[in-house]
């Protein structure tokens, strides 16, 4: 047995059993993961919803109304006013009398207006006006807000300015800017901004406060960095589902402004087309004449409610605790 095993065994060469590796300082500081990018994580978490590729169909086709068929078809409000048999026709009965068409396909309004022409050129006017006023307000906002939460010296100026200007009701500012500058599309604008961006950097100080404290920002301080390098590197970044958060509210709520001021006739005037216009022209007489009061109502509800869903979806996408 014993001549069995030695005749078995073989003698086992040391360059078998170790490997000598190299130490390379280069290779051994790079970190093997995959590639991450924020935003591509972010529209990748907001594209994996299947409701959002609905609303975001739905917007695509009230845009394409919203800014091309204008281009096309321009709207003339007043363009049958002295021709009374043009006057609150139903959609059947313009069809009738005027022939199919996208001109009649919604009837007439109360001086023979086209419903549906009117629509789209009034939908346009409300979305570039909340799309200016939130840019401009958030803007401002964002900037004096992370200035305010920041520096506490414009922290004690801003707070008596924001107790002073936050107790006079914002509709009762706009109302009387709107009487001493008049209406108009701009005086429109410059009304809804002038203290519009008050709220957000009111806001946006909170959450700033929150975050100029952390190691990080201190050692920044210490290491004598710029102010506005420290908000724009250490803080801004943290803020992004925070500022989306901000944008969903605020794009609705300007479309919706803007339909209550018009209806109660502290608007863009006469001249300027919009939805609350054509609801409060409608508004007397929506029992007899559904067809001039219910299709800008729906139009308005549409575009608050695609726009607000899909901001609320791409804030919380841009939430980092959801890219895991």
């Amino acid at each position: 047995m014993a001549e069995e095993l030695n005749t078995t065994i073989q003698p086992v060469n040391e360059d078998d059993l170790f490997t000598f590796i190299d130490h390379d300082t280069i290779e051994s500081e790079k970190i093997i993961a995959p590639r991450y990018s924020y935003w591509r994580s972010v529209f990748r978490v907001f594209f994996r919803k299947k409701s959002n590729w609905v609303m975001l169909t739905l917007l695509a086709l009230l845009l394409i109304g919203t800014f091309i068929i204008p281009l096309f078809c321009p709207y003339d409000p007043h363009e049958n006013v002295t021709r009374a048999e043009y006057f609150y026709k139903s959609p059947a009965e313009a069809i009738s009398k005027f022939g199919f068409s996208l001109k009649w396909i919604l009837g007439t309004g109360n001086v023979g207006n086209s419903i549906s022409y009117g629509i789209w050129s009034s939908a346009k006017t409300s979305l570039l006006l909340a799309v200016i006023c939130s840019a401009i307000n958030m803007f401002v906002g964002i900037i004096m807000g992370a200035v305010w939460g920041y520096s506490k010296r414009i922290d004690q100026v801003m707070l008596v300015i924001h107790n002073i200007v936050a107790n006079v009701p914002y509709i009762l500012v706009i109302t009387v800017l709107v009487y001493i500058i008049g209406s108009g599309f701009w005086s429109f604008v410059f009304a809804l901004t002038i203290t519009g961006w008050l709220g957000i950097a009111f806001f946006f100080r909170t959450q700033v406060m929150i975050i100029r404290d952390r190691e990080y920002s201190l050692a920044s301080r210490c290491l004598g960095t710029p102010i506005h390098r420290v908000i724009s590197k250490n803080i801004l970044p943290f803020l992004t589902s925070v500022i989306m958060m901000l944008l969903t509210r605020e794009l609705p709520s300007y479309i919706s402004m803007e339909v209550f001021l018009s209806f109660i006739g502290v608007g863009l005037g006469a001249t300027v087309p919009s939805l609350g216009r054509m609801i409060q022209e409608a508004q007397t007489a929506f029992l007899i004449y559904p067809w001039a009061f219910w299709p800008p109502v729906v139009v308005a509800a549409m575009l608050t409610i695609i726009l607000y869903v899909l901001g609320q979806n791409l804030a919380d996408a841009s939430d980092p605790r959801t890219h895991m």
